[in-house]
């Protein structure tokens, strides 16, 4: 087989396409296949498909996979048509995509590789520039959010709602989160109101009908965003368990703290290094001289032992699946915390009966942000991988293409005349 036919097969050209002549330059280590457009079928333009007259042609360059240690470059005159709605453009090419100087079949590569290390790395490795490699990561970002959008998804039933910090300083995005598919469908700059309102306000009507529950933390704006823009939204808004257990193994561990004080000070040291005793689940702490004492601790008259009693009640509450079951049961368990004469224990218990409909929603919709912690943690893995991220857009970029479920690979045309 000739090296013509052999890379015409490879490349899929057929006609009007065809492969002139294929150059190797041992010295620049590079191999360079001319394409030639032959003129046989009617241009048309890339806008809107209308058949135009030519206008002229220009010569584009393509990186193509290597071939054995070389490098691959595409070289082709291609025409340029004058359109009478859009002017002049350049025709569509069966092997790229519009304004990328790689082929389909080399950016799908460095896709590849960009899911499994850094942009950095992945430049070093295949010998591009850091810039050439980010540009392929941002095309590839734009169009799975076109054929997301194009494809008219709908939006899932339940939705996670979680920030995470962008840099320091308090700096964060908001992040939206489908909790079945475990994806991430919207990523917005800071974590106000209008960060979330900008997600509610890119659905339809019947999607933001079709939602079923959204679960948070006890964010006010998030709430707010919400409540305003979701038809039903109070009824709809679930807070997370863990954000509840968060809150209250913090009341625990101030209670904690504030008793070992008193007891030093009287040379009682029973609560010396046992903070984490307090805050790990029981069946977490290891057999042995430490749950032997935890359980002497726990059985003791410590303020401690108190508000560790109420913090697992509550854990215990999110079993119901009756709303009315699960109301009387908190509010009796409100009753007893705001009686202990634990502070910290009493400022929570007031929290939680601010939230108590967005808790009960969340026990019977067995709704949990777990999803969008996970979705969290991973996004500060990208953030690590890359060492960090000084622009926001590229943040943003960075987890739709990672976490985001999103067709990022490119599909040039089959043909480019009709």
């Amino acid at each position: 087989m000739r090296d013509r036919d052999l890379y015409a097969q490879i490349l899929g050209l057929t006609r009007p396409w065809s492969v002139i002549d294929v150059e190797l330059d041992t010295s620049d280590e590079e191999v360079r296949v001319l394409v030639r457009h032959d003129g046989s079928a009617t241009l048309c333009c890339p806008e809107c498909g209308r058949a135009s007259p030519g206008y002229d042609t220009r010569r584009r360059r393509w990186r193509h996979l290597d071939t054995c240690q070389y490098r691959t470059i595409l070289i082709a005159e291609t025409p340029r048509v004058m359109c009478a709605e859009h002017g002049v453009k350049q025709v569509r090419v069966p092997w790229a995509e519009p304004g990328s100087s790689f082929t389909a079949l080399y950016e799908s590569l460095v896709i590849d590789w960009l899911k499994e290390a850094s942009i950095a790395a992945v430049s070093r490795r295949l010998h591009l520039s850091w810039d050439e490699v980010d540009g392929i990561m941002q095309r590839a970002v734009t169009r799975g959010l076109e054929r997301r959008r194009a494809e008219g998804e709908q939006a899932p039933a339940r939705l996670g709602v979680d920030e995470t910090s962008f840099a320091k300083r308090h700096e964060y995005v908001t992040v939206v989160t489908d909790l079945d598919a475990k994806e991430v469908l919207h990523v917005a700059d800071d974590r106000t109101a209008g960060s979330l309102e900008a997600y509610y306000e890119s659905l339809g009507p019947g999607e933001l009908e079709r939602i079923e529950v959204v679960c948070m933390d006890m964010w006010q704006p998030y709430i707010t965003a919400t409540r305003k823009r979701v038809p039903l939204g109070p009824g709809k808004i679930a807070f997370d368990k863990f954000h509840v257990a968060k809150h209250l193994g913090d009341a625990v561990d101030k209670v904690r703290r504030g008793e070992h004080r008193t007891l030093k000070r009287e040379g009682d040291d029973r609560l010396t290094r046992t903070k984490y005793l307090w805050l790990a689940h029981p069946a977490n702490i290891e057999e042995g001289t430490w749950r032997e004492r935890f359980r002497w601790l726990r059985d003791s008259a410590l303020k401690t032992a108190r508000a560790w009693a109420i913090k697992e009640t509550a854990m215990g509450l999110w079993e119901y699946v009756s709303r009315g079951w699960a109301r009387r049961a908190w509010r009796r368990w409100y009753g007893w915390a705001i009686r202990s004469r634990l502070e910290p224990v009493k400022r929570v218990a007031r929290m939680i009966r601010a939230h108590l409909e967005g808790i009960i929603t969340a026990i019977v919709h067995r709704a949990t942000n777990a999803g969008a912690e996970s979705i969290n943690a991973k996004i500060q893995r990208v953030k690590r991988m890359a060492c960090g991220y000084r622009n926001r857009q590229r943040f943003r970029h960075a987890i739709y293409f990672h976490l985001g479920g999103l067709d990022l690979y490119p599909r040039p045309s089959t043909h480019t005349d009709s």
